[in-house]
Protein backbone atom coordinates (compact mmCIF):
# COMPACT_ATOMS: atom_id res chain seq x y z
CA UNK A 1 0.00 0.00 0.00
CA UNK A 2 2.86 2.30 0.96
CA UNK A 3 4.49 1.61 -2.41
CA UNK A 4 1.08 2.52 -4.25
CA UNK A 5 0.49 5.08 -2.77
CA UNK A 6 3.40 6.79 -2.97
CA UNK A 7 4.06 5.28 -6.57
CA UNK A 8 6.71 4.09 -6.39
CA UNK A 9 7.57 1.02 -8.35
CA UNK A 10 8.92 -1.96 -6.26
CA UNK A 11 8.53 -5.55 -6.20
CA UNK A 12 7.33 -6.89 -2.86
CA UNK A 13 7.12 -10.79 -4.24
CA UNK A 14 10.64 -10.45 -5.49
CA UNK A 15 11.29 -9.20 -1.70
CA UNK A 16 9.19 -11.71 0.00
CA UNK A 17 10.72 -14.54 -1.88
CA UNK A 18 14.49 -13.50 -1.56
CA UNK A 19 13.07 -13.61 2.11
CA UNK A 20 11.97 -16.87 2.12
CA UNK A 21 15.48 -17.65 0.42
CA UNK A 22 17.43 -16.07 3.33
CA UNK A 23 15.35 -17.68 5.95
CA UNK A 24 16.46 -21.17 4.22
CA UNK A 25 19.79 -19.99 3.77
CA UNK A 26 20.18 -19.01 7.52
CA UNK A 27 18.84 -21.75 8.49
CA UNK A 28 21.21 -24.12 6.34
CA UNK A 29 24.30 -21.97 7.75
CA UNK A 30 22.97 -22.42 11.56
CA UNK A 31 23.07 -26.47 10.99
CA UNK A 32 26.21 -26.30 9.38
CA UNK A 33 27.96 -24.76 12.59
CA UNK A 34 26.23 -26.50 14.96
CA UNK A 35 27.41 -29.71 13.32
CA UNK A 36 31.36 -27.76 13.43
CA UNK A 37 30.36 -27.55 16.96
CA UNK A 38 29.60 -30.80 17.78
CA UNK A 39 32.80 -32.65 15.59
CA UNK A 40 35.44 -29.78 17.64
CA UNK A 41 33.17 -31.14 20.88
CA UNK A 42 33.60 -34.73 19.94
CA UNK A 43 37.20 -34.09 18.98
CA UNK A 44 38.17 -32.96 22.61
CA UNK A 45 36.58 -36.07 24.11
CA UNK A 46 38.03 -38.65 21.78
CA UNK A 47 38.56 -42.12 23.49
CA UNK A 48 40.71 -43.40 21.08
CA UNK A 49 43.81 -41.39 18.85
CA UNK A 50 42.07 -43.37 15.83
CA UNK A 51 38.30 -41.80 16.51
CA UNK A 52 40.40 -38.30 17.14
CA UNK A 53 41.71 -38.80 13.68
CA UNK A 54 37.97 -40.00 12.35
CA UNK A 55 36.93 -36.93 13.79
CA UNK A 56 39.31 -34.14 12.66
CA UNK A 57 38.61 -35.20 8.93
CA UNK A 58 35.18 -35.02 9.27
CA UNK A 59 35.49 -32.09 10.82
CA UNK A 60 37.47 -30.55 8.60
CA UNK A 61 34.29 -31.75 5.67
CA UNK A 62 32.23 -29.48 7.68
CA UNK A 63 34.23 -26.72 8.26
CA UNK A 64 34.33 -26.52 4.25
CA UNK A 65 30.52 -26.70 4.02
CA UNK A 66 30.02 -24.12 6.53
CA UNK A 67 32.61 -22.09 4.18
CA UNK A 68 30.41 -22.53 1.14
CA UNK A 69 26.95 -21.83 2.61
CA UNK A 70 28.55 -18.80 4.51
CA UNK A 71 29.47 -17.04 0.78
CA UNK A 72 25.81 -18.53 -0.41
CA UNK A 73 24.37 -16.66 2.75
CA UNK A 74 26.47 -13.72 1.94
CA UNK A 75 25.25 -13.22 -1.59
CA UNK A 76 21.38 -14.03 -0.72
CA UNK A 77 22.07 -11.00 2.18
CA UNK A 78 23.52 -8.37 0.13
CA UNK A 79 20.38 -8.91 -2.18
CA UNK A 80 18.34 -9.17 0.33
CA UNK A 81 19.32 -5.79 1.75
CA UNK A 82 19.30 -3.91 -1.55
CA UNK A 83 15.68 -4.75 -1.63
CA UNK A 84 15.05 -3.88 2.03
CA UNK A 85 16.43 -0.09 1.30
CA UNK A 86 14.10 0.44 -1.55
CA UNK A 87 11.15 -0.58 0.96
CA UNK A 88 8.85 2.98 1.29
CA UNK A 89 7.55 4.17 4.98
CA UNK A 90 4.33 4.08 5.36
CA UNK A 91 2.13 7.35 4.55
CA UNK A 92 -0.50 9.20 7.07
CA UNK A 93 -3.93 8.72 6.32
CA UNK A 94 -4.45 12.31 6.39
CA UNK A 95 -1.95 12.23 2.98
CA UNK A 96 -3.99 12.74 -0.44
CA UNK A 97 -4.22 10.79 -3.19
CA UNK A 98 -1.90 12.05 -6.12
CA UNK A 99 0.70 11.14 -8.78
CA UNK A 100 2.68 14.71 -8.58
CA UNK A 101 2.75 17.96 -7.19
CA UNK A 102 0.22 19.25 -9.34
CA UNK A 103 -2.35 17.26 -6.61
CA UNK A 104 -0.67 19.08 -3.60
CA UNK A 105 -3.73 20.14 -1.70
CA UNK A 106 -3.36 23.72 -0.61
CA UNK A 107 -4.30 24.33 3.48
CA UNK A 108 -3.15 27.72 3.94
CA UNK A 109 -2.25 31.33 2.15
CA UNK A 110 -1.05 34.37 3.86
CA UNK A 111 0.22 38.24 2.47
CA UNK A 112 -1.10 40.04 0.30
CA UNK A 113 0.32 39.79 -3.39
CA UNK A 114 1.59 43.10 -4.45
CA UNK A 115 -0.11 45.23 -7.07
CA UNK A 116 2.35 47.21 -9.37
CA UNK A 117 1.58 50.04 -11.12
CA UNK A 118 4.62 49.52 -13.73
CA UNK A 119 5.79 47.04 -15.22
CA UNK A 120 7.60 44.42 -13.32
CA UNK A 121 10.95 42.68 -13.70
CA UNK A 122 12.40 39.34 -12.78
CA UNK A 123 14.78 39.03 -9.90
CA UNK A 124 17.35 38.37 -12.82
CA UNK A 125 16.60 41.82 -14.84
CA UNK A 126 16.68 43.39 -11.36
CA UNK A 127 19.78 41.82 -9.66
CA UNK A 128 22.20 42.15 -12.90
CA UNK A 129 21.51 45.61 -12.96
CA UNK A 130 21.94 46.16 -9.70
CA UNK A 131 25.20 44.66 -9.60
CA UNK A 132 23.87 42.40 -7.28
CA UNK A 133 24.85 38.89 -9.38
CA UNK A 134 26.57 37.60 -12.21
CA UNK A 135 25.22 34.62 -14.30
CA UNK A 136 27.75 35.38 -17.06
CA UNK A 137 31.06 35.10 -15.30
CA UNK A 138 29.38 32.43 -12.61
CA UNK A 139 29.11 30.32 -15.87
CA UNK A 140 32.30 30.70 -17.09
CA UNK A 141 34.07 29.84 -13.07
CA UNK A 142 31.17 26.54 -12.38
CA UNK A 143 29.66 25.89 -15.71
CA UNK A 144 26.22 25.40 -16.69
CA UNK A 145 23.47 27.10 -13.17
CA UNK A 146 26.74 28.90 -12.43
CA UNK A 147 26.18 32.27 -10.99
CA UNK A 148 28.60 34.75 -8.44
CA UNK A 149 26.41 36.84 -6.07
CA UNK A 150 27.86 39.88 -5.28
CA UNK A 151 27.95 43.60 -3.34
CA UNK A 152 23.86 43.37 -2.47
CA UNK A 153 23.33 40.16 -3.27
CA UNK A 154 26.00 38.77 -0.81
CA UNK A 155 25.17 41.24 2.28
CA UNK A 156 21.27 40.32 1.42
CA UNK A 157 22.28 36.56 1.80
CA UNK A 158 24.55 37.09 4.80
CA UNK A 159 21.79 39.11 6.14
CA UNK A 160 19.13 36.78 5.59
CA UNK A 161 21.51 34.17 7.14
CA UNK A 162 21.89 35.98 10.39
CA UNK A 163 18.27 37.00 10.93
CA UNK A 164 17.04 33.04 10.25
CA UNK A 165 19.66 31.98 13.01
CA UNK A 166 18.67 34.75 15.28
CA UNK A 167 15.08 33.97 14.55
CA UNK A 168 15.24 30.17 15.27
CA UNK A 169 17.20 30.33 18.20
CA UNK A 170 14.80 31.75 19.75
CA UNK A 171 12.25 28.93 19.30
CA UNK A 172 12.55 27.78 22.69
CA UNK A 173 9.30 25.08 22.52
CA UNK A 174 10.88 21.94 24.65
CA UNK A 175 14.02 23.45 24.51
CA UNK A 176 16.18 25.50 22.58
CA UNK A 177 17.86 24.53 19.13
CA UNK A 178 21.24 23.76 19.12
CA UNK A 179 23.46 25.50 16.39
CA UNK A 180 25.72 23.81 13.96
CA UNK A 181 28.19 23.71 10.74
CA UNK A 182 27.81 20.45 9.22
CA UNK A 183 29.68 18.86 6.71
CA UNK A 184 28.44 18.86 2.97
CA UNK A 185 31.19 15.63 2.57
CA UNK A 186 29.25 12.93 3.95
CA UNK A 187 29.85 9.05 3.42
CA UNK A 188 26.80 6.69 1.34
CA UNK A 189 25.65 5.23 4.62
CA UNK A 190 24.31 8.35 5.48
CA UNK A 191 22.31 9.15 2.68
CA UNK A 192 21.08 5.32 3.08
CA UNK A 193 20.39 5.86 6.55
CA UNK A 194 17.82 8.92 5.49
CA UNK A 195 16.39 7.40 2.69
CA UNK A 196 18.17 9.56 0.21
CA UNK A 197 19.64 6.45 -1.34
CA UNK A 198 18.92 4.92 -3.49
CA UNK A 199 15.94 6.76 -4.98
CA UNK A 200 17.70 9.94 -5.27
CA UNK A 201 21.17 8.73 -6.55
CA UNK A 202 20.89 10.34 -9.63
CA UNK A 203 20.89 14.19 -8.12
CA UNK A 204 24.01 13.43 -6.01
CA UNK A 205 27.41 14.21 -6.44
CA UNK A 206 29.77 11.65 -6.07
CA UNK A 207 33.55 11.58 -5.25
CA UNK A 208 36.20 9.28 -6.91
CA UNK A 209 36.11 7.41 -3.12
CA UNK A 210 32.69 6.70 -3.24
CA UNK A 211 31.40 9.58 -1.07
CA UNK A 212 28.57 11.93 -1.38
CA UNK A 213 28.14 15.77 -1.47
CA UNK A 214 24.57 16.32 0.37
CA UNK A 215 21.85 18.20 -0.68
CA UNK A 216 20.59 18.97 2.97
CA UNK A 217 22.35 19.46 5.80
CA UNK A 218 19.61 17.19 7.29
CA UNK A 219 21.96 14.22 6.22
CA UNK A 220 24.95 15.22 8.22
CA UNK A 221 22.70 16.27 11.21
CA UNK A 222 20.86 12.62 11.26
CA UNK A 223 24.18 11.20 11.20
CA UNK A 224 25.72 13.00 13.82
CA UNK A 225 24.04 10.55 16.38
CA UNK A 226 24.35 7.69 14.17
CA UNK A 227 24.22 4.03 16.29
CA UNK A 228 24.22 5.80 20.20
CA UNK A 229 21.32 4.91 23.12
CA UNK A 230 20.82 8.87 23.57
CA UNK A 231 19.64 9.85 27.44
CA UNK A 232 15.74 10.37 27.47
CA UNK A 233 15.76 13.18 29.62
CA UNK A 234 17.86 14.84 26.49
CA UNK A 235 14.27 14.65 23.94
CA UNK A 236 13.53 16.15 22.20
CA UNK A 237 17.05 16.83 20.64
CA UNK A 238 16.76 20.14 18.73
CA UNK A 239 19.55 20.94 15.66
CA UNK A 240 19.33 24.11 13.63
CA UNK A 241 22.27 23.10 11.23
CA UNK A 242 23.95 25.35 8.44
CA UNK A 243 25.98 23.56 5.18
CA UNK A 244 26.56 24.35 1.84
CA UNK A 245 24.28 21.96 -0.11
CA UNK A 246 24.78 20.32 -3.70
CA UNK A 247 22.60 19.08 -6.45
CA UNK A 248 23.25 17.75 -9.85
CA UNK A 249 19.66 18.64 -11.11
CA UNK A 250 19.69 15.71 -13.20
CA UNK A 251 16.43 15.22 -15.70
CA UNK A 252 15.68 19.04 -15.48
CA UNK A 253 18.34 20.35 -18.02
CA UNK A 254 15.49 22.11 -19.88
CA UNK A 255 13.36 23.56 -16.23
CA UNK A 256 14.54 26.77 -14.72
CA UNK A 257 17.76 27.18 -16.67
CA UNK A 258 18.11 31.20 -16.29
CA UNK A 259 18.30 32.56 -12.80
CA UNK A 260 18.49 31.62 -9.08
CA UNK A 261 15.58 29.04 -8.98
CA UNK A 262 17.71 25.66 -9.62
CA UNK A 263 21.01 25.93 -9.30
CA UNK A 264 24.09 23.22 -8.22
CA UNK A 265 25.48 24.64 -5.33
CA UNK A 266 22.87 26.48 -3.09
CA UNK A 267 23.01 26.84 1.15
CA UNK A 268 20.50 25.84 3.50
CA UNK A 269 19.25 26.47 7.53
CA UNK A 270 17.85 23.41 7.85
CA UNK A 271 15.87 22.27 11.31
CA UNK A 272 16.53 18.69 12.71
CA UNK A 273 14.16 17.32 15.42
CA UNK A 274 14.55 14.09 17.30
CA UNK A 275 11.48 13.27 19.74
CA UNK A 276 10.38 10.37 21.80
CA UNK A 277 8.90 6.95 19.59
CA UNK A 278 5.77 8.61 19.86
CA UNK A 279 2.98 9.14 17.03
CA UNK A 280 1.58 12.45 18.84
CA UNK A 281 5.19 13.80 19.18
CA UNK A 282 5.85 13.59 15.60
CA UNK A 283 2.79 15.54 14.51
CA UNK A 284 2.96 18.54 17.29
CA UNK A 285 6.97 18.61 16.32
CA UNK A 286 6.21 18.38 12.43
CA UNK A 287 3.34 21.00 12.83
CA UNK A 288 5.85 23.25 15.15
CA UNK A 289 8.93 23.06 12.52
CA UNK A 290 6.52 24.30 9.60
CA UNK A 291 5.30 26.71 11.31
CA UNK A 292 8.37 28.33 12.04
CA UNK A 293 9.55 28.61 8.81
CA UNK A 294 5.79 30.21 7.85
CA UNK A 295 6.48 32.92 10.73
CA UNK A 296 10.46 33.57 9.37
CA UNK A 297 8.69 34.40 6.34
CA UNK A 298 5.62 36.10 7.31
CA UNK A 299 8.31 38.50 8.93
CA UNK A 300 9.62 39.27 6.09
CA UNK A 301 6.57 39.96 4.39
CA UNK A 302 6.55 37.78 1.55
CA UNK A 303 3.48 36.41 0.17
CA UNK A 304 3.23 32.40 0.68
CA UNK A 305 1.03 29.17 -0.02
CA UNK A 306 1.39 25.94 2.31
CA UNK A 307 0.35 22.63 0.95
CA UNK A 308 0.09 19.52 2.43
CA UNK A 309 1.99 16.57 -0.39
CA UNK A 310 0.31 14.47 -1.85
CA UNK A 311 1.40 10.58 -1.96
CA UNK A 312 3.17 10.79 -5.07
CA UNK A 313 5.08 13.91 -4.11
CA UNK A 314 6.80 11.65 -1.03
CA UNK A 315 10.10 10.49 -0.39
CA UNK A 316 10.69 6.97 0.01
CA UNK A 317 11.02 7.64 4.26
CA UNK A 318 8.13 10.61 4.56
CA UNK A 319 5.41 9.93 6.51
CA UNK A 320 3.93 13.70 5.44
CA UNK A 321 5.24 16.43 4.54
CA UNK A 322 4.36 20.29 3.90
CA UNK A 323 5.88 22.30 1.28
CA UNK A 324 5.81 26.13 2.46
CA UNK A 325 5.88 28.38 -1.43
CA UNK A 326 6.35 31.67 -1.96
CA UNK A 327 4.88 34.06 -4.83
CA UNK A 328 7.03 34.97 -7.26
CA UNK A 329 5.62 37.99 -9.64
CA UNK A 330 7.69 37.53 -12.25
CA UNK A 331 6.44 34.73 -13.10
CA UNK A 332 2.61 34.64 -11.43
CA UNK A 333 3.05 31.65 -9.25
CA UNK A 334 3.93 30.00 -6.28
CA UNK A 335 7.46 28.44 -5.57
CA UNK A 336 8.48 25.76 -3.32
CA UNK A 337 11.14 27.22 -0.77
CA UNK A 338 10.79 24.88 2.14
CA UNK A 339 9.67 20.98 3.00
CA UNK A 340 9.08 19.87 6.85
CA UNK A 341 8.97 16.05 7.10
CA UNK A 342 8.76 13.57 9.65
CA UNK A 343 9.72 9.97 9.24
CA UNK A 344 8.57 8.01 12.41
CA UNK A 345 11.55 5.43 13.01
CA UNK A 346 12.26 4.74 9.04
CA UNK A 347 15.45 6.77 9.62
CA UNK A 348 16.38 5.91 13.10
CA UNK A 349 16.37 2.38 12.35
CA UNK A 350 18.78 2.39 9.61
CA UNK A 351 20.96 4.91 11.68
CA UNK A 352 20.56 3.12 14.51
CA UNK A 353 19.45 5.94 16.76
CA UNK A 354 18.00 4.37 20.15
CA UNK A 355 16.60 5.80 24.09
CA UNK A 356 15.57 4.00 27.17
CA UNK A 357 12.02 4.59 27.64
CA UNK A 358 11.72 5.21 31.23
CA UNK A 359 8.09 3.94 31.21
CA UNK A 360 8.61 0.54 30.29
CA UNK A 361 13.01 0.57 30.27
CA UNK A 362 13.41 -0.64 26.69
CA UNK A 363 15.03 0.40 24.11
CA UNK A 364 13.36 2.19 21.63
CA UNK A 365 13.96 3.98 18.11
CA UNK A 366 13.43 7.93 18.53
CA UNK A 367 11.30 9.41 16.19
CA UNK A 368 13.18 11.85 13.39
CA UNK A 369 11.69 14.92 12.12
CA UNK A 370 13.59 18.00 9.88
CA UNK A 371 12.39 21.29 8.02
CA UNK A 372 14.03 24.00 5.98
CA UNK A 373 14.60 27.14 7.35
CA UNK A 374 15.66 28.82 4.79
CA UNK A 375 17.55 28.11 1.78
CA UNK A 376 19.95 30.89 -0.66
CA UNK A 377 20.07 32.15 -3.15
CA UNK A 378 16.13 30.97 -3.83
CA UNK A 379 14.71 32.89 -1.55
CA UNK A 380 16.59 35.76 -2.94
CA UNK A 381 14.25 35.53 -6.01
CA UNK A 382 10.91 36.16 -4.15
CA UNK A 383 12.21 38.97 -1.97
CA UNK A 384 13.50 41.23 -4.80
CA UNK A 385 10.59 40.74 -7.02
CA UNK A 386 8.15 41.33 -4.02
CA UNK A 387 10.27 44.36 -2.36
CA UNK A 388 11.09 46.00 -6.21
CA UNK A 389 10.06 49.00 -7.04
CA UNK A 390 9.32 51.66 -9.77
CA UNK A 391 12.42 53.16 -10.10
CA UNK A 392 14.65 49.43 -10.36
CA UNK A 393 15.55 49.50 -6.42
CA UNK A 394 14.79 47.16 -4.25
CA UNK A 395 13.41 47.98 -0.87
CA UNK A 396 14.67 45.73 2.43
CA UNK A 397 12.23 44.59 4.46
CA UNK A 398 12.29 45.57 8.26
CA UNK A 399 13.43 42.42 9.68
CA UNK A 400 16.36 42.50 7.73
CA UNK A 401 17.37 46.29 7.89
CA UNK A 402 19.75 46.17 10.82
CA UNK A 403 22.02 43.15 9.24
CA UNK A 404 21.90 45.48 6.06
CA UNK A 405 23.82 48.43 8.15
CA UNK A 406 20.69 50.26 8.28
CA UNK A 407 19.71 50.55 4.80
CA UNK A 408 16.05 50.45 3.54
CA UNK A 409 17.12 50.47 -0.01
CA UNK A 410 19.16 48.79 -2.64
CA UNK A 411 19.73 50.52 -5.56
CA UNK A 412 19.19 54.14 -6.16
CA UNK A 413 21.31 57.15 -4.90
CA UNK A 414 23.41 56.33 -1.69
Amino acid sequence: MAAKKKRIDFDVEKLLAVDDKRRAAMTAFETKRASQKAASDGIATAATPEEKTRLVVEMQAVKKELAKQEEVLKEILKEWQGLMVQVPNIPDISVPDGVSDKENKEIKTWGDKPQFSFPAKSHIELMTALGMVDFERGTKIAGFRGYVLKNDGALLSFAIWQAAMDFFLGKNEGGAFSPMIVPSLVRRENLIGTGMLPQSEEDLYKTQDGDYLAGTAEVATMGYHADEVLDAATLPKKFLSFSPCFRREAGSHSKDVKGLIRVHEFYKVEQVVLCAASHEESVKWHEALNRNTEEFIEKLNIPYRTVVNCGGDLGLGQVKKYDIELWVPGENTYREISSASYFHDFQTRRLNIRYRDPADGKLKYVHSLNSTAIPTPRILVSLVENFQQADGTIAIPELLQKYMGGRKVIGGLK
